[in-house]
């Protein structure tokens, strides 16, 4: 199916925009702003699904593509709600909701600053599936799209393992208020954030076998950029800092975040 990528990019930001409104609502009924984190994964996703339906041939690298976005977005989703929905509001939004003038006040805020940020962030470093299934010709999967596939295998095994082993760390009573660092938690503060990062260069690298490719590189940037200095690692460790008296002896004694031997 021939179609304008134009066309192509309003159909996919018009679905993603129309799912961030409803579960915005949802999050003001609930007075919960935190449940746009079980969307996270499933909002990067859905717009190279959404790509795939009006402009998808089958093609096996397209196949791919959205096989493996769809797999993560749904392990980070079920994650996430498993462990948030029993503990309410996350403390960040909490903390919004505190500064805020009027309830009035952050439910706008919310829309704004918290969902209508994460539809434009999460829609760019969706690129890769977009653009990596147009214009490919025959049925055969590039050499490309073998090396992306294994650097999405790294990743998404660090990010489950990692999250599996914190998972149980916490189950432990007797490590109650002590600090995970063990397992690849030894290796990197943040395996989780490595491993999306990770992710996000696989499925990058196998878009680089389509003509629009190279144009997406943009995504890992930007996932690092947030994984790294804004949302992620940094908003993170202020946090644990404050949280965990010994934090600071394990910054000094582990990557923060690509793996590296302990020190």
């Amino acid at each position: 199916m021939t179609i304008s990528i134009s066309t192509l990019f309003a159909t996919s930001l018009g679905v993603s925009a129309g799912i961030f409104l409803l579960v915005w609502a949802i999050s003001v009924l609930k007075k919960d702003a935190s449940i746009v984190d079980i969307l996270w994964g499933p909002a990067c996703a859905v717009p190279g699904i959404t790509a795939y339906w009006v402009a998808g041939t089958g093609h096996p690298q397209q196949l791919l593509l959205v096989t493996l976005v769809s797999i993560w977005a749904v392990r980070l989703s079920l994650y996430l709600a498993k462990r948030n929905l029993p503990h309410g509001e996350d403390y960040r939004y909490v903390r919004m909701r505190k500064r805020s003038k009027s309830d009035t006040a952050f439910i706008f805020k919310s829309l704004w600053y918290v969902f209508g940020m994460q539809l434009v962030i999460s829609w760019i470093i969706s690129l890769p599936v977009q653009l990596g299934i147009i214009g490919l010709e025959g049925d055969s999967i590039s050499t490309l799209a073998y090396v992306g596939a294994a650097l999405w295998l790294l990743g998404f095994g660090f990010e489950t393992i990692g999250d599996h082993q914190l998972t149980q760390f916490k189950k432990n009573p007797s490590n109650m208020g002590k600090l995970m660092t063990t397992g690849l938690w030894a290796w990197t503060r943040h395996p989780n954030y490595f491993g999306d990062s990770m992710v996000w260069t696989g499925l990058t690298v196998i878009a680089f076998a389509a003509p629009y490719g190279i144009y997406t590189i943009v995504s890992p940037l930007l996932m690092a950029l947030f994984l790294v200095k804004v949302s992620g690692k940094a908003l993170t460790e202020r946090h644990m800092v404050e949280k965990y008296p010994e934090y600071e002896a394990y910054k000094a004694s582990t990557s923060g975040f690509i793996p590296m031997p302990p020190k």
